[in-house]
């Protein structure tokens, strides 16, 4: 009876060291890297603790960044003519104030945009999801822009001076991306609902992941910086150079396909691919034994 004991106990404890190795490893090299998910008090990460810093005579930031990408404030003189958009275009929805709470309305009935930063009221507007055109809509959809980007800048200039925040309105400079490093940080972070190809997908509740496919390279940074909708919002687990990889991919590889292997199919993927394959080659050589046995 001892010796069966002792031997269920090396066998177990050879299991347990069997499952923990991995744990181990890979909890060590996490450590390893020093990455903290979500944290925003790393350097080059879409706020002003980056390499470049310009501030005003007053000592305001104006802009911030680094190669990779520039964040500008937009103009405090803007802000008037942003403020009369705001009355015209959002306050029925969004308050006078932009707290969310319209007149004789419940609050919290609309999206608070005070302190949510310039970035993110341009990138609603500018994709045209804002204004809406039905409020009551789960997601609202990407179309035409009613705004001009320059009304676009002036409403976030107004919205910013209620409660000035970050990030600022994003300039992706793309000539030195790395693609290869960008598809494999888009594989990782953005794949499992945007798909692979950048064509989005449904999520729940009436929900779903838009297509990338017709996207500029600044909105890209910006969905990224600031998680409009179910997305996620990256900020310090990816630095600006892996933003910016990741925006090059997506207005390179995924919205201009080389489809270096022939028809590229809409990028459907291998099942339909090999569904048209075999059709095609089952279709002719039905055709092609049709046509000897006629001749015979």
């Amino acid at each position: 009876m001892i010796t069966t004991s002792l031997k269920r106990v090396g066998m177990l404890t050879i299991a347990g060291l069997l499952v923990a190795a991995p744990l181990t490893f890979f909890v060590a090299g996490a450590g390893a890297q020093g990455r903290v998910v979500y944290q925003t008090t790393r350097k080059n990460a879409g706020t002003p603790n980056s390499t470049n810093v310009t501030t005003n005579s007053s000592g305001v930031v104006i802009s911030y960044g680094n190669s990779a990408i520039t964040y500008n404030a937009p103009s405090p003189k803007l802000a008037s003519l942003g403020q009369a958009l705001f009355l015209q275009n959002c306050a029925s929805c969004h308050g006078t104030e932009a707290n969310g709470v319209p007149a004789n309305g419940t609050s919290g009935a609309f999206p608070n945009l005070v302190g949510l930063g310039p970035a993110t009221i341009d990138f609603w507007i500018e994709s045209g999801r804002m204004p809406a055109a039905d409020p009551r809509v789960v997601q609202a959809k990407r179309r035409p822009p009613r705004l001009t980007s320059k009304q676009a800048v002036a409403i976030a200039a107004w919205v910013n001076s209620l409660a000035p925040s970050y990030p600022d309105i994003p300039t992706p400079n793309l000539k030195n991306a790395n693609v290869s490093d960008g598809a494999a940080l888009f594989a990782l972070n953005c794949a499992a609902c945007h798909t692979i190809e950048g064509d989005g997908d449904a999520l729940a509740q009436g929900t779903y992941a838009p297509s990338l496919r017709n996207i500029p390279a600044y909105q890209v940074v910006e969905a990224i910086r600031t998680g409009p909708g179910n997305m996620p919002r990256f900020t310090g687990n990816l630095s600006d150079f892996q933003v910016r990889d990741i925006v090059k991919y997506v207005t390179t590889e995924i919205q201009h396909p080389q489809n270096i292997g022939g028809l590229g199919l809409g990028g459907l993927g291998p099942v339909a691919e090999g569904f048209v394959g075999l059709l095609l080659g089952v279709g002719i050589l039905a055709l092609v034994g049709f046509w000897v046995g006629e001749r015979q």
